[in-house]
């Protein structure tokens, strides 16, 4: 579905306009609000090509971590590095080269409402990434060819089902050809029934070897596509593991006491 669409052409190693190594690095990371401690020490390596699910019970501070490695966040402490390049001094050009390559899905779409679903892929092309409209509004097509929503394209958002809008979001964040690729929870602001049109379309990009990072509550979507299940909880790290080891047998007792609720809500017991 997705072959094709990611550009590979070199460039130099001393900036981020392209990623030799899709790679992204956690070193002794904090984050704090004031006295309130969100992640803590976090020391995390995700591999070229990896697709990684964070778990974890609301408040963990798993959308915050993932927030940090394009500086929707600050870091408090420690470092983060992209292609093995820290990324916690960049500014102006450096940190749009680094967000073209690092795409961002949100929980809640954010569409532009006054913008065509082609418009709001084609607005960062054309006014950030320098491209001309034609070609422009060609690959806005073919991204939406490709999640399924080209006969909505001069649809504007109020127009979609959440579902239908999730899509074109995930068409948006891939429009600059990023090699990585964050999803904030993307399925939690959808009715029930259009949790699989979105899920689906993720699946098969999990399958074009873009590296992808998913905070999300889908477990059975975590379990058929992550490579590697992060679980966090209190601003650590209590476990990581293949899906099936983290599924079947969680080594620790607050992974084991998660899952409970998670997969058996009415046999479950008190935390």
């Amino acid at each position: 579905m997705f072959s094709g669409l990611f550009s590979s052409s070199a460039a130099s190693a001393a900036d981020f306009s392209h990623l030799e190594q899709a790679s992204v690095e956690f070193r002794n990371v904090d984050k704090r609000y004031g006295d309130h401690q969100v992640l803590n020490d976090i020391n995390l390596t995700i591999t070229p090509g990896e697709v990684v699910a964070i778990l974890g019970p609301s408040g963990s501070g798993k959308s915050t971590l993932i927030r940090l490695i394009n500086q929707l966040e600050t870091l408090s402490g420690g470092e983060i590095l992209v292609d093995n390049k820290p990324t916690g001094q960049l500014s102006g050009n450096g940190l749009r080269q680094l967000r073209s390559r690092v795409g961002f899905v949100f929980q809640q779409f954010n569409l532009y409402a006054h913008l065509t679903a082609s418009q709001n892929i084609t607005l960062a092309l054309e006014h950030v990434h320098g491209w001309k409209p034609r070609p422009a509004q060609e690959r806005a097509l073919t991204l939406l060819e490709n999640v399924g929503m080209l006969e909505k394209a001069h649809h504007f958002p109020a127009e979609l089902s959440g579902g239908q809008q999730q899509r074109v979001a995930i068409a948006r964040a891939l429009a600059s050809s990023p090699q990585i690729i964050l999803f904030d929870e993307p399925t939690s602001a959808l009715d029930p029934e259009m949790i699989g049109e979105v899920l689906f379309v993720m699946k098969a990009l999990a399958h074009s070897g873009i590296t992808m990072i998913v905070v999300t509550h889908e477990m059975q979507f975590a379990r058929e596509i992550a490579d590697r299940i992060v679980f966090i909880d209190g601003g650590q790290i209590l476990e990581t593991a293949p899906p099936e080891q983290f599924f079947r047998q969680p080594s620790h007792p607050r992974a084991q006491r998660f899952l409970q609720k998670v997969l058996n809500p009415l046999h479950q017991e008190r935390l």
